[in-house]
């Protein structure tokens, strides 16, 4: 089994939880993390913000499913090996 780079996202709760990094993609002048966990998969936008990197959260439903629908034709026509 392929290891995957880890990373821990914290809630507005405070609570963490780790999840593996399944793609980074650029589209439409954003970049965006795939990142997966036993129980879920979950899409957040990269912000750079002077010389640092930030996980966004996702809100809008219709944003989130666009990126994913435009993600999944993209990996369609180019298959990894």
């Amino acid at each position: 089994m392929e290891t995957r780079d880890q990373i821990t996202i914290e809630d507005e709760n405070g609570r963490t939880k780790d999840y593996s990094v399944e793609a980074l993609f650029d589209m439409e002048n954003h970049s965006y993390a795939l990142l997966s966990s036993d129980e879920d998969t979950i899409l957040m936008r990269v912000e750079d913000e002077e010389d640092e990197q930030f996980l966004v959260g996702i809100t809008d439903p219709e944003e989130r499913d666009s990126i994913l629908h435009a993600y999944e034709i993209a990996v369609d026509a180019n298959p990894a090996d």
